[in-house]
């Protein structure tokens, strides 16, 4: 397993600045300051978890056209209304992004993007604010309401933070964990890795195992009871590799590798069918079509090209 891959979502190349969020007065300063830039987000309700979480229009911004695509950011005077968040500070500037109630629109050499199109294709740094600026919108947008009694909630610290308007409880941003992990085996003498087809996709879309954390469980034990719930395979020595968030809308993938040591049987039907690959097989179904593989956005094929030893190529 390659331990220098980082996932894509995982680069930033920005100081989040969580020590300014709450200072008011820093904060008004920054958002006159003609040199700082602003992350324009169009509104709507964020995703969900499930089968129709990827057919809701994902949320987008606008970015550049071309072979090195860049988020299109814009000074303080020019952006909309909306919610504010501040995303930090590198130094020479500071960002915020905004949830405007408008669509975003495509200009002269850009057009509208989700962070799912492009989030492996830009630069650090503008991944990075894509990333939180998501994370931010769809907290803020799903915590309107206090959990504990149900009465509205305000957002303070620039979006960190949203107080409950009856009880002055505070709320802080929501974070769903969960293991993602690629099983792997030695069989007949040769390395097999696991990948498995979930009913909801194409029939030649394959991929890692995933699951939510349960209450009370730890990672590793989550990892365990994941595979053989799903596909009947114990597995031992999970390992991890690195970490991602995944804001659709509020996830974190923790992503492992642990191997297959027996079977068991499988106690749920979320995958359709598994099939162990050697490396030599999985190299040329994907570059047949035979399979598609996650795209590189997703921790997923990070696991899977680091077990590989190296990029896997997409075919038709």
């Amino acid at each position: 397993m390659d331990s220098e891959a980082v996932p894509a979502l995982s680069r930033n190349a920005v100081d989040p600045a969580g020590h300014l969020r709450g200072d008011e007065e820093w904060s008004a300063k920054a958002w006159n300051d003609p040199h700082t830039r602003v992350l324009v987000l169009e509104g709507g309700e964020p995703g969900g978890y499930g089968p129709g979480a990827l057919r809701v229009r994902q949320t987008r911004a606008l970015v550049t056209t071309g072979p090195n695509p860049r988020l299109v950011l814009t000074s303080p005077d020019r952006a909309p209304k909306g919610e504010r968040y501040l995303l930090g500070h590198d130094g020479d500037h500071a960002y915020f992004a905004v949830r405007s109630q408008e669509e975003v629109r495509a200009v002269a050499g850009a057009e509208p993007a989700s962070l799912r199109d492009v989030g492996a294709v830009l630069d650090d740094r503008d991944t990075g604010l894509f990333t939180r600026a998501l994370a931010l919108a769809n907290w803020n947008a799903a915590h309107g309401f206090c959990p504990m009694c149900g009465a509205r909630t305000r957002m303070e610290r620039s979006g960190h933070v949203r107080i409950c308007e009856e009880e002055g409880t505070e709320q802080f941003p929501r974070t769903d964990p969960a293991v993602i992990m690629l099983v792997h085996r030695e069989h007949e003498g040769r390395e097999e890795a696991l990948l498995g087809n979930n009913p909801h996709w194409d029939a030649r879309r394959f991929s890692v195992l995933a699951g939510f954390v349960d209450a009370g469980e730890s990672l590793e034990q989550a990892v365990a009871r994941e595979v053989a719930e799903e596909t009947g395979v114990i597995v031992e020595e999970p390992v991890y590799v690195s970490s991602q968030p995944w804001p659709f809308p509020r996830s974190l993938m923790v992503g492992y590798t642990a191997r297959a040591v027996g079977r068991t049987d499988p106690t749920d039907d979320e995958i359709a069918e598994t099939r162990w690959f050697t490396r030599e097989a999985l190299a040329e179904a994907t570059a047949t079509g035979e399979i598609v593989l996650p795209g590189r956005v997703s921790i997923a094929r990070t696991l899977i090209e680091g077990w590989y030893g190296g990029e896997l190529v997409d075919g038709p």
